[in-house]
């Protein structure tokens, strides 16, 4: 295959375009950026961005190259169909779900990221280990991001991957770190009407190729394979349960997006960007699918892709830009391919910004260096951003495992981080104690579950657990059990913790995490000898111990204010 130079020409054009627009971005927010605070300008836009600008920034953050790619992919597996997209719905009422109820107490008390109320409820250190499972999950799906684009630009332009992977994560890394989340919105802006209107160009080309049958017909009825509409067995209803739970709430607790909710003018209009971008998520679905119905319905022996099927080669995954290049004149195809570039970007941008706002906000300057100054801040977020996304770019060479671990780390983060987040946000009466034990719990029960994917064998079997092949198969909703098991125990260790320091059952210099506060249960000495007289002569004794104690204790602390 010769080098497909117009590929390569749209696919720059848009790089560029980017680039100059995450740059234009960037000197605005600093003109911007007078008598304001430059972390807040760079995490948060100021607290600043319109509905417009934050509606379509939420929506790219979500409408990802893996989004509109595994879209299409789904439809078009034999063994899957569209009743197996759960994406579009999934995020939607993800979206939803966020803007009504954790929107407000997010944006009440001015919080910077999402690790901002488990660490004003648990404690420095344990928002430290809270830190990990989201720290893992946005390196390697920033990781899985340009693994993909590098995959596609190899299969449809026949160039390098790493060559693809490296432009693809310098381009990224340059603008956002030059303008932070102003940057990262206004580019938003630029990829989503690239990705909208290249699809939507596409998709009638694709419809009326001759070798494609009528996706109305193969959507129920068997033609080159079986129906795209597909099909949900009873035994696997379990499985696709567990799977929706997952997209729905594992969905909330990511920096990327309260990123955006944090961002907006109001509180008003972070929940009705919220709303709205559920719509738009659901929305940019529609192209993916008509392609990968199309896929499904065509005949690919009169293709210039010939036979054996995408399916048979194993190519499944590059149905999308498959289509874009078989089924589409070739100046119409090349608009395409930006919009595949341009969906990688809009996601590996917010993953790289919310991997460095966390960092630097919640590690640096709560943790490692308290006094530092915001200047200083600003430029510990640079510098995580451009360590993450180096080491990011380095893991995307391994493009198998890098997704293997990021399924992994997004289950880690419903099963761990939702729980925790709700607790601290719905249920402030729980504490450090019952943190921790709910994020034991949930990470041995998710570990031991087994990941078929990473060859990790399964300790517990489930019920419906099944061999297939020599591998494990799960079909219990295990993902959703664990993180309701982990809910139940912070809740359950919270309230025995408390109740056994209150009750004197354990003694207060046990209490390691102070959940009791550290108050002093001594009485003001002006109110013991207020009291004393209405007192029993048989409490003398007592009360002149308890005075002489309170007076040693008051001469002590004017000793320690005079020194």
């Amino acid at each position: 295959m010769a080098l497909n130079i117009p590929g390569l020409v749209s696919v720059s054009v848009f790089f560029t375009l980017t680039l100059a627009t995450g740059i234009w971005a960037s000197w605005k927010s600093r003109k911007d950026q007078q008598n304001r605070n430059p972390t807040e300008m760079a995490m948060v836009g100021g607290r600043n961005i319109n509905v417009f600008l934050g509606l379509f920034t939420a929506t790219a953050t979500w409408v990802g190259g893996a989004y509109i790619e595994s879209t299409a992919e789904i439809v078009y597996l034999p063994s899957k169909g569209l009743l197996w997209v759960q994406a579009p719905l999934g995020f939607a009422l993800s979206l939803a779900i966020g803007g009504f109820f954790f929107v407000n107490p997010m944006r009440s008390k001015n919080y910077m990221t999402v690790m901002d109320p488990l660490q004003e409820t648990y404690g420095n250190m344990m928002g430290t280990l809270l830190f990990i499972p989201p720290l893992l999950g946005e390196v390697f799906w920033f990781a899985a991001i340009l693994a993909s684009l590098g995959a596609t630009m190899r299969v449809i332009l026949d160039i390098g991957g790493s060559l693809a992977i490296t432009i693809s994560a310098c381009t990224v890394i340059l603008y956002t770190l030059q303008g932070g989340l102003y940057s990262v919105a206004y580019t938003d802006v630029i990829q989503m009407i690239f990705i909208t209107l290249s699809l939507w160009i596409c998709i009638p080309f694709a419809l009326v190729n001759s070798a494609t049958e009528s996706i109305y017909y193969t959507a129920t009825h068997q033609s080159y394979q079986d129906p795209w509409i597909g099909k949900i067995e009873k035994h696997y209803l379990g499985r696709w349960l567990d799977d929706f739970f997952y997209l729905v709430l594992g969905s909330i607790p990511w920096q990327t997006y309260f990123q955006r909710v944090l961002s907006a003018a109001s509180t008003g209009q972070a929940r009705l960007t919220s709303y709205l971008s559920g719509l738009g998520c659901f929305a940019m679905a529609i192209p993916s699918v008509l392609i990968g119905a199309v896929a499904a319905s065509t005949d690919w022996n009169q293709t210039s892709y010939g036979l054996p099927s995408p399916f048979e080669r194993g190519e499944s995954a590059m149905i999308l830009p498959l289509v874009l290049q078989h089924l589409c004149p070739a100046y119409i195809s090349i608009t395409g391919l930006g919009a595949i570039a341009a969906a990688a970007m809009s996601s590996a941008d917010s993953a790289l910004l919310s991997t460095g706002s966390m960092f630097a906000h919640n590690i640096y300057r709560k943790i490692l260096r308290k006094k530092a100054s915001e200047t200083e801040v600003l430029w510990a977020m640079r510098t995580s951003m451009l360590v993450f996304g180096a080491g990011a770019a380095g893991l995307a060479f391994y493009s198998s495992s890098v997704y293997d671990l990021w399924f992994l780390s997004g289950e880690l983060v419903y099963a761990l981080l939702f729980p925790q987040l709700c607790c601290a946000l719905f249920a402030p009466s729980t504490n450090t104690y019952g943190s921790a034990a709910g994020f034991l719990v949930g990470l041995l029960l998710r570990l031991l579950a087994g990941e078929p994917a990473l060859s990790i064998p399964p300790v517990i079997l489930y019920p419906a657990c099944s061999l297939v092949n020599g591998t494990y198969s799960q079909l219990f909703p295990f993902k959703t059990f664990t993180m309701l098991l982990t809910l139940g125990t912070i809740l359950a260790v919270s309230y025995l913790a408390k109740a056994l320091f209150q009750r004197n059952l354990l003694p207060r210099s046990w209490d390691v995490c102070n959940i009791m506060g550290g108050t002093s249960i001594l009485i003001p000495l002006q109110q013991v000898e207020k009291q004393e007289s209405s007192l029993s002569p048989l409490l003398s004794p007592l009360m002149i111990y308890l005075k002489s104690s309170l007076r040693n204790k008051e001469a002590f602390s004017s000793s320690k204010e005079n020194m």
